[in-house]
């Protein structure tokens, strides 16, 4: 039996501490939604701020919300060059001694040690598929697009959410326009 996965692709974003929202945009400062996501709770902010690093900027990066314990950014790998930092492949969380850059909102700046990455392929997971298939948080799998650029993607991190998440698989998009990706296409996932 076929397992198939949406696929959905990940630009470039940020994810805000509530520590961070207020020092960007201001004291009590809410996010507001322009868009919600296929993750439950999940949405893109009409909020946007500017990431510098010592070589560049990358102008108006789109915050997700909601609010997180940590912040993080996740840009592309040729994103990071532009900027001229290292941003290392990494899981979503991962941030210990991952890059620094500078934030800029309306209201003012975030200088982070660490926290910008190249977030690492994954699946969302439901539990109650987790479950009737076997998989756990942190098991790899591959999966086959179809198309006139079909590839096999190898070493996707599966992440069980026992919150109703939606079976989801995120590439970034560098990685979604080489094999002619678009959001809500389908591909199989091999264990």
């Amino acid at each position: 039996m076929k397992t198939i996965v949406t696929v959905n692709v990940s630009n470039r974003h940020i994810h805000l501490s509530r520590e961070h929202v207020e020092a960007l945009f201001g004291a009590g400062y809410k996010l507001t939604v322009k868009k919600t996501l296929m993750q439950p709770i999940q949405f893109a902010a009409n909020e946007v701020v500017d990431v510098l690093g010592p070589k560049g900027m990358l102008e108006k990066v789109r915050i997700v919300g909601p609010e997180r314990i940590r912040t993080q950014v996740e840009i592309t790998v040729s994103e990071a060059r532009k900027i001229g930092i290292e941003a290392f492949v990494r899981l979503s969380g991962n941030l210990d001694g991952s890059a620094g850059v500078t934030l800029k909102g309306t209201e003012g700046i975030v200088e982070l040690k660490e926290g910008c990455i190249v977030a690492k392929r994954h699946v969302h997971v439901p539990a109650s598929f987790a479950e009737e298939f076997g998989y756990k948080t942190g098991d790899t799998v591959s999966m086959k697009t179809s198309g006139e650029r079909a590839v096999v993607f190898e070493n996707i991190v599966m992440r069980v959410d026992k919150n109703n998440a939606e079976l989801e698989c995120h590439l970034d998009i560098e990685e979604a326009n080489a094999a002619l990706i678009k959001n809500g296409d389908k591909a199989e996932i091999i264990k």
